[in-house]
């Protein structure tokens, strides 16, 4: 008996191997670099230099790329221009999310706890607070967490996709416990988040079983073939497809699968909330796109009705639970779960648009979501004796910030108009060609909900707008609140508004770029 060994393309998977490959290193350089301060600024820059360079040879792959793509690992993995899109997008979500990781206040303060693996308030904790001990592993987990997301939007196998999934989530379950301040809400946020996870992937595994079991075959390919040719297991087919669909919408965030998304939200560092709601949500929907129009799109009609309700209820409870929020990032929390019902409108009757749209869409939330985190970080609470504390977070906190900061404000008022879908905003341009894309299989019924649920939405975006620049600050809170000047911090918020104007005005380059990759490799929609 002789082994055969295996022949892998290494070469298409550069990208993926460059951010794993930092994460490890970083593993050893928080391992043997002693100093503090030293290990730091290495640590982000490796980050910063793997993420930027992975981004690179993408691009690189891009313009390269002979045909419609790749298949690896005997077709368990394909790199094709939708992949790489995907890649991109979320490699620029890693690296503003790492200068937000790095970013410090005035005093010196970051957003991690000093000590992560002890009892929050603990002796332990205190002494390494004063010791001046910093958490700089969060920096090669951020890796692990894209290098899982870069495998997730590419993988073509059920078993595979399962692993690239706990590859990116198990590293968030521990980023959201590490917040330096309000530590139990922390630790509750990410238990809730680990538990909810764990439910979630169950049943995505219960689902790819029942899909094996009726098809024979755990790869995309082989299940949209089998869905095609094999009889009387249809509802087994059918319940496998729902329960793997569902295990996607969770990472996604949609209702009822959103139960977690307040208070990880909530309870997260707010860089670690920055990343999180923008990368894991663009990689949720690059999945879910590769497994409804590879593996599913015989079943469009089947699976209408979960979409349309799935997206339905997640932009009304979405819009109505946010409209009374009282706290900033519980707001942004549900108008995440009500913009995770905008990205399922684009998936009715599965058309061809929805592969340049919703790409563009989680690029422009993207970016919006790390700004408006940016700025959260940087209006903090302020003791009678001067101290700064923790960030403001309560709304009311934010009344007369336009007078404080007028620019600062101005950012975080450009951020909410583009969520809301105002015109000139990148933000407006995604719901348009998204709500176009359902529109051209004839959903108009869905897009009149999702367009009313719009302008609802837009009251809570300008509730905040006119109480930053429209309203004064209460007698004796003018004391109450600091504007804490974070260099990285506002290089996040320069970068990322930037990008939301000119996406907004200019979108045709990257929109142009996004339908050249609105190809997939395999699959009866490519």
């Amino acid at each position: 008996m002789s082994f055969v060994t295996p022949e892998i393309a290494w070469a298409p998977l550069a990208p993926i191997i460059v951010v794993l490959g930092a994460a490890a290193i970083g593993i050893l350089v928080e391992s043997f670099v002693r100093t503090p301060a030293t290990r730091r600024a290495a640590q982000l820059g490796l980050s910063l230099v793997a993420l930027i360079g992975a981004a690179g040879v993408a691009v690189v792959q891009w313009a390269g790329l002979e045909g419609a793509g790749t298949e690896v690992l005997a077709g368990m993995l394909t790199v094709d221009r939708q992949a790489l899109a995907w890649q991109i997008v979320i490699l620029v979500f890693g690296a503003l999310g790492a200068l937000l990781f790095a970013a410090r206040t005035r005093a010196g303060e970051e957003a991690f706890t000093s000590l992560g693996s002890v009892a929050p308030g603990s002796t332990e904790e205190t002494l390494a607070r004063r010791k001046g001990m910093q958490v700089t592993e969060v920096f090669p987990l951020a890796l692990f967490a894209v290098g899982g997301m870069m495998l997730f939007t590419s993988v073509t196998d059920l078993v595979f996709l399962f692993v690239a999934l706990e590859l990116f989530s198990l590293p968030l379950y521990i980023l959201v416990a590490l917040a330096r301040r309000r530590r139990m809400l922390s630790h509750e946020g990410a238990l809730k988040y680990f538990l909810l996870g764990a439910f979630s992937s169950a049943l995505f595994l219960f689902g790819a079983a029942l899909l094996y079991g009726a098809t024979g075959s755990a790869s995309l390919t082989g299940i949209a073939d089998g869905i095609a040719t094999v009889s009387g297991l249809d509802p087994l087919i059918l319940g496998g497809a729902v329960l793997v669909v569902v295990g996607l919408l969770f990472k996604l965030g949609a209702v009822p699968f959103h139960s977690w998304t307040p208070d990880a939200y909530q309870g997260a560092p707010t860089p670690v909330t920055a990343f999180m709601g923008a990368a894991t949500k663009a990689a949720a929907t690059a999945a879910l796109i590769r497994v409804s129009y590879e593996a599913f799109y015989g079943l469009t009609w089947e699976l209408s009705w979960l979409f349309w309700a799935v997206a339905i209820a997640s932009m009304l409870l979405g819009t109505v639970v946010a409209l009374v929020q009282t706290d900033l990032k519980r707001m942004l929390a549900y108008s995440s779960v009500a913009h995770a019902g905008f990205i399922l409108v684009a998936f009715a009757g599965f058309p061809e648009a929805t592969l340049a749209a919703l790409p563009f869409y989680l690029l422009a939330y993207g970016l919006a979501t790390l700004g408006a985190f940016a700025v959260i970080t940087q209006v903090r609470e302020r003791s009678d004796d001067g101290t700064v504390l923790g960030e403001a977070t309560r709304l009311g906190q934010w009344a007369g910030l336009g007078k404080r900061s007028p620019l600062l404000a101005g950012a975080m008022a450009l951020f909410l108009l583009s969520f809301a879908g105002i015109p000139l905003t990148a933000g407006f341009v995604g719901k348009f060609v998204a709500f176009a894309a359902a529109i051209s299989e004839g959903a108009w019924p869905l897009v009149l909900v999702a367009v009313i649920a719009s302008a609802a939405a837009a009251f809570f975006y300008v509730r905040l707008i006119v109480l930053m620049f429209f309203t004064d600050v209460p007698d004796g809170q003018e004391e109450a609140i600091e504007v804490d000047y974070s260099p990285l911090a506002r290089v996040v918020v320069v970068i990322t508004a930037a990008a939301v104007v000119l996406l907004g005005v200019v979108p045709g380059p990257v929109l142009s770029a996004f339908e050249n990759a609105a190809v997939l490799l395999i699959g009866s929609a490519g």
